[in-house]
């Protein structure tokens, strides 16, 4: 449900603790008001950018995939049994952020739509570092990609929070890939798109490339009936365990939520997207059936008993099967 609107509102250096810059090629990247200026005065940033738009789309096995939601991060390590690649995919206005620490390997990957960014940013952060083992030196990498030039500049703005929160954080941070927004952006028949919708990320490697995911699960209706009733970042892994996460989380009944399963598709484009003519084609059957899953629990008491998350692992099929809390 990436881009949609809300019915519901919405390494450090030693002896330091200032705040740090973000880096590229080493060198500082000074406070920015646009990405166009961002690749006007770093070159390099948008011939890799550049590149990183001409590699192939990679359809993703589901049997080693961990799929990232709207409004949703995850983190792990390279030891991870469960997991290869962390995912996600239909991002529009939405950017995706993924940080690897070059060390350690650990490695998350969020996607934001400009709810919070200045809190959001910081739990990316954390939930790398705090994976990162002391002994293996290393650097923090970050790769950003999504956003397209969207009539409404959304993605312009989130562009600008999301490098302004990074800033703002204490450890170094290096800017490796950055295809968003104005690069990341395709006019066809008059329309401007986004070229790359997703992203997935070898935790094994560290390598990011663009991806498609027929599989968006486990649990996809109940995800994204917690971001479309605005339900803030939230972390959806334990790596520890190699267990998924969902909830417990709430929202108010409403059956005026049943008016929207009779509108057509044109109207559900500009009523509950944030860039209606860029939206990927099953957008509108997701949102119908996001509708409908909270329509048939408008308590949410029945699906987390006890107050308990839901909580998945993988099988030996290499499927994530619910289990006990």
């Amino acid at each position: 449900m990436i881009g949609t609107r809300s019915l519901y509102g919405e390494g450090r250096r030693k002896g330091e603790g200032t705040e740090m810059p973000l880096l590229s090629q080493n060198k500082r990247i000074d406070h920015i008001t646009s990405t166009s200026e961002l690749f006007s005065k770093h070159s390099h940033i948008k011939e890799n950018a550049t590149l990183f738009r001409s590699k192939p789309l990679v359809t993703v096995d589901p049997k080693c995939l961990l799929y990232v939601q709207q409004r949703e991060f995850a983190a792990t390590t390279p030891a991870d049994d469960s997991v290869s690649v962390i995912g996600s995919g239909d991002a529009t206005t939405c950017h995706l952020v993924v940080l690897r620490h070059t060390g350690s390997g650990a490695t998350c990957l969020a996607h934001l739509d400009g709810s919070n960014t200045r809190t959001e940013v910081p739990l990316i952060v954390n939930a790398v570092t705090a994976l990162c083992n002391p002994a293996k030196a290393g650097r923090l990498e970050l790769h950003l990609v999504g956003g397209f030039d969207d009539d409404n500049k959304t993605s312009h703005k989130l562009s600008r929070e999301i490098f302004a929160a990074f800033q703002k954080q204490k450890e170094d941070i290096h800017l490796e890939t950055c295809c968003i927004t104005d690069i990341n952006d395709v006019v066809t028949d008059g329309i401007h798109r986004p070229i790359i919708y997703g992203i997935g990320v070898n935790v094994k490697t560290g390598e990011v490339f663009p991806s498609m995911f027929p599989h968006r699960g486990p649990a996809e209706d109940l995800r994204s009936a917690r971001s479309f009733t605005g339900g803030q970042l939230a972390e959806v892994y334990d790596c520890s365990k190699e267990q998924l996460k969902i909830g417990p989380c709430r929202w108010s009944p409403s059956n005026d939520l049943a008016f929207w399963l009779d509108e057509d598709d044109e109207t559900i484009l500009q009523y509950l997207s944030t860039s209606p003519y860029a939206e990927p084609p099953h957008f509108v059957q997701h949102i119908k059936s996001t509708i409908r899953f909270l329509l048939e629990h408008p308590n949410t008491d029945t699906l987390f008993p006890g107050g308990q998350p839901q909580l998945f692992q993988r099988s030996e099929h290499g499927e994530w099967e619910r289990v006990c809390s």
